[in-house]
């Protein structure tokens, strides 16, 4: 279980809740713990009177010796009945407070993993996908809350009620007892032997539920593309053959678990057995009364089911560790971006790239090499490279996504790891090149990063006026909701040029310092880009802007281009003393041109 003493921390937190579930677990089974007793009394009263009934056969006194049984029988029925409501009410706050404890460790679980999942890295998110961290946080949890709440509740019960009736059996005959408990090692190596295979069988489970979430999550998502190539058979039947493995898992360890329940059975039965065959012999000798035998046999009985739920109870804990440590890979995972906050920032004043190198963890692919260069604050700066060059990797190490390897990244001359990453990042308005829209109306994508409760009217009013910057607000008057129109699954609904304009409407919304944009105008034509662009101008008039492109039509008028190739600065300046030069820049410019001049003549 050494897994599981992750969770140690949450009994510490709710130590009064699972104290006071002890306390109900202890109370319960001592107001059960003497209905045995009273049952050997009245049996006992019946047995010892029930001759001297029969003596009295046709005597008034028959009628005197039947209401003083009655008289007795009543009273102890009362007695077992006040004790049972009493266990009852009692039982029922032991779950309120360990199963509620249990709930609020549930809650407590799942934001430490989702906090976690925040400050991870892209390179987590690229090792990792969608449905296997769907399945963590919500089929992992669970079954670790299943461990903390019902299998903890009833191991807690099994124990207290297992050392109160053995000393109620004992006191009543030793030799007995140590007779009925002579099961007892059995059951012990059962346990122990079928517990290590149920854990090895849980573990697989949650593998293989994982892959099969995952499957699905991927089918979902590209469903289209699936559609269009007709594989929709060959999709089915992959599916098909990851839930049949499924199954056949839990199948597996279903039976694993119903090999429990029957040996519990059969023990406590074989126990019932010597009960009843020494206990008649020690009636028979006079050192028994029937009272003990019917005692014994409902102690035995309370028995039954603690202990039958042994099984149930080891399986929850096995699955529940196997679900725990998948938990703590990911909360163990050090892909961290830690936030020191160091230093807070005001303004962006100045980023400074200083000999920084870059090697993606997963691939070992070096991204950027020894790339130096400085943005001051108002600048206008464009990168521009050919595909793979590095342009795309600047913009993460800027938003800090990733650490770099060598040399730094400052930010107003502090390292941007010292510095307040939430702060930072509240002030760049970030447009990527994979452009990603909620499943929720326009109007909530272009504002979702508006931090302020502001009026609804104000919102959308702001919103028509990013996206009549963008030159998408003509297209989203067209739909028959308009800014109410809700946009699918990841933009599904919307063309790839009315995503990207969204997108960057989103990014401007909080009128940031600092405007990053990641190639996200290669989706519209060269007339729009233009547009745009040219309203782009206006609004980011007194702001900080870099602009990742690969279109050198777009950036003729920005105040300093940066030319990367293979991860290095080959070149910067301004367009025209870039064309001068002759080297990189002017042979893309070239290059572009010829295919317009081609495309223009064609057309």
């Amino acid at each position: 279980m050494k897994e599981l003493y992750a969770v140690n921390k949450y009994f510490i937190k709710y130590k009064w809740l699972l104290l006071l579930g002890v306390i109900f677990v202890i109370s319960s089974n001592i107001f059960g713990l003497y209905t045995p007793t009273y049952i050997r009394y009245a049996v006992d009263i019946v047995f010892e009177n029930i001759a001297l009934y029969k003596l009295t056969d046709g005597f008034a006194k028959q009628a005197i010796l039947k209401t003083y049984f009655n008289y007795f029988i009543m009273y102890f029925a009362c007695i077992i009945l006040i004790t049972s409501i009493i266990k009852g009410l009692l039982m029922f706050f032991m779950r309120q407070t360990l199963i509620v404890m249990s709930r609020n460790v549930e809650y407590d679980q799942k934001n430490e993993l989702y906090q976690k999942y925040q400050r991870l890295n892209t390179t987590f998110y690229k090792r990792n996908n969608t449905g296997d961290l769907m399945s963590r946080i919500s089929e992992d949890v669970s079954r670790v809350r299943m461990y903390i709440g019902p299998a903890i509740m009833y191991f807690i019960n099994t124990g207290a009620l297992f050392l109160m009736v053995i000393y109620m059996m004992f006191n009543i005959n030793a030799y007995l007892s140590f007779l009925v408990l002579l099961p007892l090692p059995i059951l012990v190596y059962s346990i122990y032997k079928v517990s290590d295979i149920i854990n090895k069988k849980s573990e697989q489970i949650s593998v293989a539920l994982s892959g099969l979430t995952s499957q699905a999550q991927e089918v979902y998502s590209g469903i289209r593309i699936i559609q269009s190539f007709g594989i929709h058979q060959q999709v089915q039947q992959d599916f098909h053959d990851a839930s049949s493995a499924y199954r056949q898992k839990n199948i597996s360890l279903a039976k694993v678990d119903s090999f429990f329940a029957p040996l519990m059975l059969l023990l406590i039965g074989l126990s019932t057995l010597l009960v009843v065959y020494i206990g008649g012999k020690e009636v028979v000798n006079g050192n028994f009364t029937a009272g003990n035998i019917a005692e014994f046999i409902f102690y035995i009985n309370m028995l039954t089911w603690p202990v039958a739920s042994l099984g149930w109870c080891v399986s929850l804990v096995q699955r529940a560790e196997a679900s725990q440590k998948r938990i703590n890979q990911f909360l163990k995972d050090d892909n961290e971006i830690v936030n020191t906050a160091q230093y807070p920032i005001k303004s962006i004043d100045t980023i400074k790239f200083n000999k920084a190198t870059f090697i993606y963890p997963d691939t070992g692919i070096q991204a950027i090499s020894d790339l130096s260069f400085t943005i001051n604050k108002g600048e206008k700066v464009a990168i521009i490279g050919k595909t793979g060059s590095g342009k795309s990797t600047i913009a993460e190490l800027l938003l800090r996504n990733y650490d770099i390897e060598s040399g730094s990244i400052s930010i107003n001359q502090h390292n941007i790891k010292q510095i307040d990453l939430h702060e930072y990042r509240g002030k760049i308005g970030y447009t990527p090149q994979d452009v990603f829209l909620f499943s929720d109306t326009i109007k909530n994508n272009i504002v979702f990063a508006n931090q302020i409760a502001e009026n609804e009217e104000i919102l959308l009013e702001k919103a028509i006026q990013f996206a009549k910057v963008t030159h998408v607000h003509h297209d989203i008057m067209l739909l028959k909701q308009q800014y109410n129109t809700i946009v699918g699954e990841r933009g599904v609904m919307l063309s790839g040029g009315q995503k990207q304009r969204m997108s960057i409407a989103r990014s401007l919304f909080n009128n940031p310092e600092f405007v990053l944009l990641d190639d996200c105008l290669s989706a519209v034509d060269a007339k729009t880009e233009k547009t745009i662009l040219h309203n782009l101008q206006a609004s980011l008039k007194d702001k900080t802007v870099l602009f990742i492109t690969h279109r050198v039509s777009a950036i003729t008028h920005f105040d300093k281009i940066l030319v990367i190739d293979e991860g290095k600065l080959v070149e910067q300046g301004r367009h025209e003393e870039l064309l001068r030069n002759k080297s990189i820049y002017y042979d893309i410019y070239q290059l572009q041109r010829q295919k317009n001049d081609l495309k223009n003549s064609n057309m």
